[in-house]
Parts: structure tokens; sequence; C-alpha cells
């Protein structure tokens, strides 16, 4: 009988239980420091889990190496873990762009069947039970635990990383992995908030609205995208800057974020404030835009473009129209930073790739040691690719090849 020990109770580290206990020759013990499993994934997808993405190719992932997750992907695509799910009992839905969730709409079913299944594939799930130290010891190794040592011929690394330490983040996996050798990249918070200079946010606190972003340097675009923006009381939140902050936070200083809430070009809404003018010309001309964006909002690109409520529309010369035009398509933000990592729902950064065998994700410096998940610098995009890498990479160390 061969001991297997796994190290993190997340989405990972069940994957990675469940796989290698569908082996009977392997006794699995899995170790989770919280006292429950599954924490961080409860709150997953504002609570419903997002628990994969049916559009997921290696071109969502990030890293110094992205190319590395192309193998578990492959191995285990979203179609397989869907089917993995199944046979556990999970019912799911698809919805727009690729997103599946449980159809419960909750995500404490996915972590239900988990741990059901941990049990019925006879998992030894020790909670409470954070990991101090592992050595090698002849050729397998020894774990310090809770005032004990364990002993395993296999040991794989899934505390996840250091994002969301108020649902448990930590750094134990890295400071683990490097006492046997290994290192790790940069780390920085990933799907969080952007902070910008807070005078604009702050008065917009709380208003959401339909936006093309994107994240400048000068007049360099160094991403876009579109989606759902909400303004808070640092900065800006939403998928469309979830999916953006990334960048934010590995690219330094100089940033600005350009919002744009209007697709038609300057000279057509030029045109369109040009008549709304010559038709509302009694009123403030900060209330030139009602009808088009939420009122709060269209005061505040009125005031970014010179208008103000102490004057009429008809008062507004041309050149300020024109400004508030371009204002529309091109709302400018300076950046100051992203949200730290206890905000952030994925560490962008980890353990070194280049360290572990790509197709069975065995360290390539300690016989008999593994890791997955996002202990490793590989993180995705927006909406269930995390998870997918979580549920793919936990299935293929899990095989323990």
């Amino acid at each position: 009988m061969k001991e297997i020990l796994i190290i993190g109770g997340g989405a990972s580290g069940m994957a990675a239980a469940l796989r290698a206990a569908a082996d009977k020759s392997n006794r699995v013990t899995l170790l989770e420091r919280q006292a429950r499993v599954g924490k961080k994934l409860l709150a997953t997808g504002n609570g419903r889990c997002n628990l994969t993405n049916t559009q997921a190719t290696p071109k969502h992932y990030h890293g110094m190496q992205p190319e590395f997750a192309e193998a578990a992907l492959k191995l285990y695509p979203p179609e397989k873990v869907l089917r993995f799910f199944s046979g556990l009992g999970l019912r799911t839905v698809e919805e727009y762009g690729g997103r599946v969730y449980p159809m419960s709409d909750h995500a404490g079913s996915v972590v239900d069947v988990l741990r059901l299944a941990l049990e019925r594939e006879g998992v030894d799930l020790r909670c409470g039970a954070p990991v101090e130290r592992i050595r090698r010891k002849g050729e397998g190794f020894a774990v310090d635990c809770g005032g004990e040592t364990l002993h395993a011929d296999c040991v794989i690394v899934a505390c996840g990383g250091c994002a969301g330490s108020k649902l448990g983040g930590v750094t134990d996996g890295y400071e683990l992995l490097k006492s046997l050798g290994h290192s790790r990249t940069a780390l920085h918070p990933a799907l969080t908030q952007i902070r910008t200079v807070p005078d604009y946010p702050r008065a917009l606190k709380g208003i959401r609205a339909c936006a093309r972003l994107a994240l400048l340097r000068g007049e360099r675009c160094l991403g876009e995208t579109r989606g759902d923006v909400l303004f808070t009381e640092t900065g800006i939140s939403g998928t469309a800057v979830f999916e953006l902050s990334r960048i934010a936070a590995v690219s330094g200083e100089g940033l600005s974020a350009s919002l744009g809430f209007f697709d038609e070009d300057e000279d057509v809404l030029f045109a369109e404030l040009l008549e709304r003018k010559n038709r509302d010309g009694a009123n403030p001309a900060n209330q030139i835009l009602i009808g088009t964006v939420q009122s709060r909002l269209g005061q505040m690109l009125c005031k970014a473009a010179g208008l103000s409520g102490g004057e009429s529309a008809a008062e507004v010369d041309e050149r300020r129209l024109r400004a508030l035009a371009r204002v529309m398509r091109d709302f400018r933000l300076p950046i100051t930073g992203v949200s730290g990592f206890e905000n952030a729902q994925v560490t962008a950064g980890g353990v070194k790739t280049a360290e572990f065998d790509a197709q069975t994700l065995r360290s390539r410096l300690v016989p008999g040691l593994y890791a997955c998940g996002e202990v490793l610098d590989i993180d995705g995009d927006c909406g269930g690719f995390n998870l997918q890498w979580a549920w793919a990479s936990g299935l293929l160390a899990g095989e323990l090849r």
C-alpha cells in the first residue's frame, strides 16, 4: 500500500485526492489547515461557483510559461471535468461566455459532492491540520503536522495561493516547496479591484455601467475588454475590471484606465449633443446627458468636460461640447494600483513551472513530489478559467505518474 499525502483541501487538493484514491493501492490522506475543506470555493462566483468555462484553452492562462497549462487542459478539458462532476452527482448549467455553474446556483453544492466523494472513496480527511514542515526521509517524506509526524511515499502540494487571505489564502505552499529546493516568481493580486485617483470614483460610488475598458500607458493600450464596471470608494470594480486587473498589477506605475460609455464615434456624439443643446437649451448644462446614462454618471462626465450646473445648456460652446463627446468615449482615470491579496480572487505568480514536468506535475528536483493548482505560476482569466485549472491540474497530479 502506497501512502499518499495531499496538502491543501481546496479545489485542486480535493480533485487530486479523489483521483489518487481511485487507485486502490493508494492510501490517501488530505490535510487542510482550516476547519473545513473548500472554504475559498464557497466564495467563488459570488457564492454561485463558476466551476469551469467551456472555452478554457491555453490562451486564457498566464505566467512565465503559460504554455505549461496546455498538457493538463488537454488531458482534462472542460467536458471531461464536467463528466467528473456529473459522476459525483452534480448537475450544472452553462451560461453566457461558456461559464458553467451548479444548477442549484449555490457553491455549497459543489463542496458537498466533493466532500461526500472523499468520504466514499475512503480518503482520510484531516481538517485543522496545518503543515509546518516537509523533509525527505529515505525514498519518501516526513511531514510535521499538528504535533505529529506523518510519513508518505508521495506528497502533492495543493495549498493554493495567498489571494483571499480572509478565506484562507496563505503562503504555506511556497514556503514548503522552497524548503525542498523550489523557487517562485513575484506574487501579485489578480481578479481584484483597480484603485484610481479617488476624485471621480468616490462621487460615483455604487454606480454600475456597461463600458469599454482599456488600460493605457500614455496612449499605448496594454489591454482592452468590455463589460460591467462598478464605481467604488477607491476606484473601479466589476467583471471588466477583474479581467484587466492582472495587467494593472504587474505593469508598474504610470497607467490609466480609459472608460468608453458610448460606441459612436466622436463626430456622431458631438452632433447629438448639439441637437440636445438646441432642443433643451434652458436646462442646466450638466443635465445634457439625461436619458443616456445614469444621472450622476452623466453629471460627472459633464464635469470632466468642463460643463457645470451653474449655466444653461444654451451657454455651452462647441469646444466644450466636443470635449464632452471625447469624454463620453474616453473617460480617463489615473491608476494608483490594485486592491491587495485580501480582496483578490487569484494570485498571479507562484512556484516556477520550469521546475515541474507539465505532463505529470511531478517535481524535476525531488522524486515523489507533485504540485497543482494556484500554488504554481499559472493563473487564468475571469470566468471559470482558474477553477478549470485547479480541477485539471489536481486530477493530473493525482494520477501520480
